[in-house]
Parts: structure tokens; C-alpha cells; sequence
């Protein structure tokens, strides 16, 4: 089983440590993130837009 990415990790450096091109990691909405966003705040609003749609 694979562990769970740290929330305080930025959006870029999960980028690079993924190998992934930048512009990669979306929104919830669907808009390119920004390089500096943490990836626990990307989780939160994930979560709250998850929530609504029940």
C-alpha cells in the first residue's frame, strides 16, 4: 500500500517529484494551480466542492 502524499508539500514540488509537467495539478473547477498552493488546501477545497454535490 502506498502512503499518502504530505499535505504541506507545494503544488510545484509535487510536480517535480512526480515528474509531471507543470500545469498538471488542476483546481477543483478545472483551472491550472498555482505552483506555490499546498497540496492540503487543494484537499480541503476538493472535499468542500465533494460535499456539495451530495
Amino acid at each position: 500500500m502506498a502512503r499518502k502524499i504530505r499535505s504541506d508539500i507545494t503544488v510545484g514540488s509535487l510536480e517535480e517529484k512526480l515528474g509531471v509537467a507543470p500545469g498538471t495539478i488542476r483546481n477543483p473547477d478545472g483551472r491550472d494551480t498555482r505552483s506555490d498552493k499546498k497540496l492540503g488546501t487543494l484537499r480541503k477545497e476538493a472535499e468542500k466542492i465533494k460535499s456539495k454535490k451530495k
